[in-house]
């Protein structure tokens, strides 16, 4: 759940806004507590998402707001835009797989460096993604728990 009192908004049309996009993500998780290796992970992922509406949308916008769920504490990130949609999402998510000549490690990365990942697209339409990183918890820990 969002706590509603903190969101920021970067529209994205070139490539400096990607710049903006990552600075304010990793303000804002840093503002959060996150560390720095947490927060760059973040920006790392807002970097990604950000190029993927420059390469292939032209213009889009990254949301980074605060969320707070019971004791859990984190990021989400979302990436919108208009643009002409994925039409496999699954492939999306591979790595490797690139409709822009590129290395194919966009989707991929970021589904690795945040905890959870949403898409939502249609053809024509645009895409939505959302990815959440939770302070202090790893997707790589079992259960997805730390360890005791």
């Amino acid at each position: 759940m969002s706590d509603g009192t903190r969101e920021v908004r970067v529209p994205i049309h070139r490539d400096r806004d990607i710049v903006t996009a990552r600075q304010e993500g990793r303000a804002l998780a840093s503002l959060l507590g996150f560390s720095s290796s947490e927060a760059t992970l973040v920006a790392t992922a807002i970097s990604e998402l950000a190029r993927n509406i420059v390469l292939y949308a032209k213009h889009g916008e990254i949301i980074v707001e605060l969320l707070r769920d019971g004791a859990r504490q984190g990021v989400m990130v979302v990436a919108r835009d208009e643009g002409p949609g994925i039409p496999d999402i699954p492939r999306a998510l591979v790595a490797g797989h690139s409709t822009s000549g590129g290395l194919g490690l966009g989707l991929p990365g970021v589904s690795r460096l945040m905890d959870e990942l949403h898409i939502s697209s249609e053809v024509g339409k645009g895409t939505t993604v959302v990815a959440k990183k939770w302070k202090g918890w790893s997707s790589s820990w079992p259960n997805g728990r730390p360890p005791p």
